[in-house]
């Protein structure tokens, strides 16, 4: 079967694709079609293997109530730009303090999932004049999220293996897309919860992101996000980009998690207390690592209120 074309994810609704140029790039994003362009902005940044429609059910949502919400192909995935490097902590938050600029707007809550939500944290602390507030999703603080590896055995079983099994060249790449991409399918199935598994969505959903891995160049951007951030550790840039995370935030955070994830464990997230004081951690029952697909009405609900509050 060919590659599929990065126009493959615009799909058709009731929401705006639009490209914006930020940080030296191109970004594919997409709103709510009733979207007030004077609203407060959240942007909306997905997880490892995914892309915008990730953040399917939040965008008509936060729209209805009165916000600006903007779903991002991250860097290296949907159809935005697929550069060569770039893959580090600091391009990461760069892109996002960027796209926030290049809309317009002097601040915005930031949203993320997994990988996206290691970039909220970093957009916080690096350009925290840019953001309002952040509600990462199953993602940790990067500190706490290292010292749970390092010192919980549950947390670095659960996280360590296919972290590891992605700092291989080549090989990686060739298994995210082989079978048509069977790969992202079991890396969702493993992660979440029965439940949710059992929805019409469930197949739909993941025949999109098997599509998507398989866009060419993907697979290898993904993996670059890993790449770093396993291999700095023992660089000079990763010791300094820790460094920099090495600061207490003042802003407020909402950390939400499914109580079934096995991926992130609660007693990660709750290590970044101190880096976040006035972090709340949110639980939602019966949700696996991808909360905001498997109770979406919970999450909406949540972040309405977070984003109305500050």
């Amino acid at each position: 079967m060919a590659p599929p074309d990065p126009s493959t994810v615009r799909f058709s609704g009731p929401w705006i694709h639009r490209d914006i140029h930020a940080n030296g790039i191109r970004f594919h994003t997409v709103e709510a079609g009733n979207a007030h362009p004077d609203a407060p902005l959240v942007v909306l940044l997905h997880g490892f293997a995914d892309f915008w429609w990730s953040w399917r059910h939040q965008l008509g949502a936060l729209s209805e109530a009165g916000l600006r919400a903007v779903a991002v192909d991250l860097r290296g995935y949907g159809d935005s730009d697929k550069p060569p490097r770039g893959y580090d902590g600091w391009t990461l938050a760069g892109d996002v303090a960027g796209l926030i600029r290049a809309m317009g707007y002097p601040n915005a809550t930031l949203v993320g999932h997994a990988d996206g939500g290691l970039v909220c944290w970093a957009t916080a602390v690096l350009h925290p004049h840019l953001v309002r507030s952040i509600a990462p999703i199953g993602s940790p603080h990067p500190i706490a999220l290292r010292e749970g590896v390092l010192r919980d055995r549950r947390q670095r079983r659960a996280f360590l293996p296919s972290f590891v099994a992605g700092q291989l060249p080549w090989r990686p790449e060739r298994r995210l897309t082989r079978q048509d991409g069977a790969e992202v399918e079991q890396i969702v199935r493993t992660r979440s919860g029965a439940q949710w598994q059992e929805s019409a969505e469930c197949d739909d959903v993941i025949a999109k992101m098997r599509s998507a891995i398989r866009i060419p160049g993907t697979a290898h951007c993904t993996l670059e996000y890993q790449r770093w951030a396993f291999r700095s550790q023992f660089r000079p840039d990763g010791h300094r980009f820790m460094a920099s995370m090495d600061r207490v935030l003042s802003l407020p955070v909402m950390q939400l998690h499914g109580e079934l994830d096995p991926f992130v464990l609660s007693d990660t997230l709750r290590r970044g207390h101190r880096y976040a004081p006035h972090q709340r951690l949110v639980s939602i029952p019966g949700a696996g690592h991808y909360a905001h697909w498997e109770s979406p009405d919970q999450v909406n609900a949540a972040l309405t209120e977070f984003v109305a509050a500050h």
